[in-house]
């Protein structure tokens, strides 16, 4: 029963987790696009910084999830 209960508490907090980081990366490409709506041109630099700033915010954090005060347990079958 406990497993049971830990398996359901990390999972439930990765899940956290993977939603505060959609959430920053949301509030990225929600700013970038406000700056960028007030333009007629926009660089492909810009356009390349912004694609690679939304890439390391959703890779970095779904790679290594840290989640305070629980510990992540390899499941073993």
């Amino acid at each position: 029963m406990t497993d049971q209960q830990e398996t359901t508490i990390i999972t439930g907090a990765v899940d956290a987790s993977s939603d505060a980081v959609i959430d920053e990366a949301l509030a990225v490409i929600d700013s970038a696009l406000a700056r960028m709506m007030r333009r007629e041109l926009v660089s492909s630099g810009e356009v390349a910084d912004l694609l690679l700033d939304v890439r390391s915010l959703l890779t970095s954090e779904h790679a290594t999830p840290v989640v305070p005060g629980v510990a992540v347990v390899a499941d073993a079958d």
